[in-house]
């Protein structure tokens, strides 16, 4: 984990949205196309916001690209990324994953299990892939491997994921004798499961230097992830592994800030701090030289999508997402549904804020390497976060928190409630079904959005 040091309030700023409010309207029975007008109209009208300086910038310094480069993709993996979640509804169980790639174009490639899935996903605008597990029997496996770990331990197999790529779930080992005895613990298929070779040694990175981001009450500071409400209350969400419940913090000025309300470390690294009248919830992540990068929404990112990272210690650095749902055993133990990236980090910037776009994606766990070498990271995703703790989001666009009873008239559809892919809601007396997982939030609604809802 990276403990933060920041010299302002969380900030930062993004326009060229990571979320593309594109029209394509149709029903789970009907295949997606690529050619649907009105989705692509709404993507070149996304494309054309102006996107932050500071956030081009570094995704040109991180990814090799020139800044009109950075602005298509940022469209482009808007654009796949609803294509894919139709897909994977339009699919069912032959669905065995997607990704992006090309440091531009972001092609989106689905990979399947029946041939005959073939055609519906090039009329879609994807290429297709064949496979020989489904994405649902490598999480299943993967998931076999998590209850194994909790029982017995990981020692000597630091980081088990699905990688949808090589359709398989990955163990790397720094002990293969450890990874076969996982294995065996789990009692699950072997077919799916690939040992490689890791030097790897993922830890929380404590940090008891001081530093102007937040401080905790027993010694060590830690990074903001993404500013909250509850109710009328203010503060932020942050890795659990900086502070338990009832730790305080004082802010980057030494000013008193809050008190950790809950915190969950191992098996997630979730927290989030209260904080006193005197700090008001933003929604801005800092970005380079300090500026603003604005949150309007959590939509979560498919695996190879852009992503940058926020810390007190490093700045702003960008990467790609590398896999969802990874598991990484730290000295502490395992923590589970985190997500893997190329981004860099070091000590310092633990708890702090990744962000796809102006898409809230999670708060920063652990990992190895620096930002000299390079490394590999892990944060944990903000959904399941801002659910666990029936936090609100705040962002540009609302992340204010929903009137009481929450639900829209006519429907069980509700502002500020967490939804997963696969969730049912009804709305204006019509039924939903959600294609990527996202904080609801007032203007958001399913009607309005097919990108994030498909009618049923």
């Amino acid at each position: 984990m990276f403990h933060r040091h920041a010299r302002a309030a969380c900030a930062g700023a993004v326009a060229v949205g990571a979320l593309v409010l594109a029209s394509l309207q149709g029903t789970a029975s009907a295949a997606p196309t690529a050619a649907d007008p009105a989705a692509r109209s709404a993507a070149r009208t996304l494309g054309t916001a102006a996107a932050a300086p500071e956030l081009l910038d570094a995704m040109r310094r991180d990814l090799g690209l020139t800044l009109p480069q950075a602005e298509r993709r940022l469209v482009n993996e808007a654009e796949a990324g609803a294509a894919a979640a139709r897909l994977q509804r339009h699919l069912g169980a032959t669905f065995a994953g997607a990704w992006v790639s090309g440091a531009e174009s972001a092609t989106l490639t689905v990979a399947t299990t029946s041939a005959a899935d073939t055609a519906a996903i090039r009329a879609a605008g994807a290429e297709a892939r064949p496979a020989a597990h489904s994405l649902a029997a490598l999480e299943k496996a993967k998931a076999a491997l998590d209850r194994a770990a909790l029982r017995g331990g990981s020692a000597g197999v630091p980081v088990w994921y699905v990688d949808v790529r090589a359709n398989s779930v990955v163990l790397a080992a720094a002990d293969p004798a450890a990874a076969e005895s996982l294995i065996a613990r789990s009692g699950t298929d072997r077919a799916p499961l690939r040992v490689t070779a890791t030097t790897e040694a993922p830890r929380p990175l404590y940090d008891i230097r001081g530093g102007d981001a937040y401080y905790m009450g027993g010694g060590g500071r830690c990074s903001v992830g993404f500013a909250v409400t509850r109710g009328t209350q203010h503060g932020f969400a942050t890795a659990g592994h900086c502070g338990r419940a009832g730790t305080a913090t004082s802010g980057w000025n030494q000013v008193a800030q809050g008190t950790f309300q809950a915190s969950t470390f191992p098996g997630r690294d979730t927290a989030w701090v209260l904080a006193n009248a005197n700090w008001t919830s933003t929604p801005y992540v800092k970005g380079a030289g300090g500026q603003n990068v604005q949150v309007t929404g959590s939509v979560q990112q498919p695996v190879g999508a852009s992503v940058c990272r926020s810390g007190s210690t490093t700045g702003w650095h960008c990467g790609t997402i590398q896999q969802h749902n990874t598991s990484v055993t730290y000295p502490e133990g395992t923590i589970t549904g985190v997500t893997r990236t190329s981004v860099c980090a070091e000590p310092g910037d633990s708890g702090g804020s990744y962000i796809s776009g102006s898409q809230a994606q999670g708060v920063t766990s652990g990992g190895s390497g620096d930002c000299r070498t390079g490394g590999t990271t892990y944060h944990q995703p903000v959904n399941p976060l801002l659910q666990g703790y029936g936090l609100t989001l705040r962002t540009t666009t609302g992340g204010e928190e929903p009137p009481p009873g929450g639900e829209e008239p006519g429907g069980t559809w509700a502002a500020g409630k967490v939804y997963a892919a696969g969730d049912r809601v009804t709305h204006g007396g019509a039924g939903y079904v959600c294609l990527q997982g996202h904080q609801a939030q007032a203007g958001w609604e399913p009607s309005n959005v097919p990108a994030l809802w498909q009618r049923v």
